[in-house]
């Protein structure tokens, strides 16, 4: 992919720190924008087309719109990878995303399913996503669009995570990763996102449907389909932000603190029952943790 090689030094971060409680709602200003935008102008020297490993999801969004201010849109490429794990409202929204920064998207189709690490669904489950994601597009995309560099979203919270094993397929593959590299936080990001007015700047993660299933279990593309089904429900029924957990029969759904209350009562109750059931589960189970990011991973990444 050229003579860009990808880095694990963090530079510190660019934006003010804001005040208490600040983080969550105020935009990046010009400055700080202009700022980030010169850093990875430097970043990116030598790159005359990039290709973005793209989700939809705020990280590779924001990496997608400064990368066209910096190289223009004839010189950014997103990259969708296109598999049962990527939910179908999720590769809806990314194209729409895309379109709204002014990018087309090429969607690259992946068979991590095929293999048989993946299937097993270990703790490192996600390495041989993402090494199938990028070998895919080393192998079909970076010669037939004239790519000199692939980057992803990774922001610099995602790289001091150990339940990120995805990261190491990046390093493999030499692929960038220039807001970890630049200091962004996950707060950064969101700021520069609201400074240029995405729409996607407050939303929410959006990890892989994979993700929800518990490790050692095997991953198939029934159960990924089950998933799907009911999370989409759930959100037609106005829950914005939720887990739907696969224990077999039983469906555990992790939903915002503040939905818990509501969801126990008419006539919400039973509608999140029924939109579950008819996904294919016999059960349902409400988790009064709320929504709990790397649940099956940090255990076991950390002992």
């Amino acid at each position: 992919m050229g003579p860009v090689t990808a880095t694990r030094t963090a530079a510190p971060g660019h934006l003010a720190a804001p005040a208490a409680g600040d983080a969550a709602v105020r935009a990046a200003t010009p400055d700080e924008l202009a700022t980030v935008l010169e850093d990875l102008r430097g970043r990116l020297a030598g790159v005359r087309r990039l290709g973005v490993a793209f989700s939809g999801g705020v990280d590779s969004s924001l990496l997608l719109a400064l990368a066209v201010r910096v190289l223009g849109a004839d010189g950014v490429v997103a990259l969708l990878g296109v598999s049962p794990s990527l939910a179908v409202d999720e590769r809806v929204a990314a194209h729409e995303v895309a379109r709204e920064i002014g990018v087309g998207v090429v969607e690259v189709t992946t068979h991590e399913g095929e293999r048989p690490e993946y299937q097993a669904n270990g703790p490192d489950r996600c390495f041989f996503c993402k090494d199938e994601l990028f070998t895919r597009i080393d192998d079909e995309v970076v010669a037939a669009h004239r790519l000199d560099a692939v980057a992803y979203g990774e922001n610099a919270d995602d790289a001091r995570r150990p339940d990120r094993p995805g990261s190491q397929a990046a390093t493999t593959h030499a692929v960038l990763r220039p807001l970890a590299d630049l200091g962004l936080t996950k707060a950064d990001v969101r700021r520069l996102a609201r400074g240029l007015d995405l729409a996607v700047a407050d939303k929410p993660a959006a990890p892989c449907l994979a993700s929800r299933i518990p490790h050692h279990e095997p991953v198939t593309p029934e159960k990924l389909r089950q998933v799907d089904q009911a999370e989409s429900a759930l959100r037609g029924l106005g829950l914005t932000d939720l887990r739907v957990r696969h224990h077999g029969d039983v469906a555990r759904v992790e939903l915002l603190a503040e939905d818990l209350p509501r969801a126990v009562v008419e006539p919400l109750r039973s509608a999140l029952q029924a939109a579950v059931r008819a996904a294919g589960f016999r059960f349902v189970a409400l988790d009064l943790g709320g929504i709990q990011s790397g649940a099956f991973t940090l255990p076991l990444v950390t002992r």
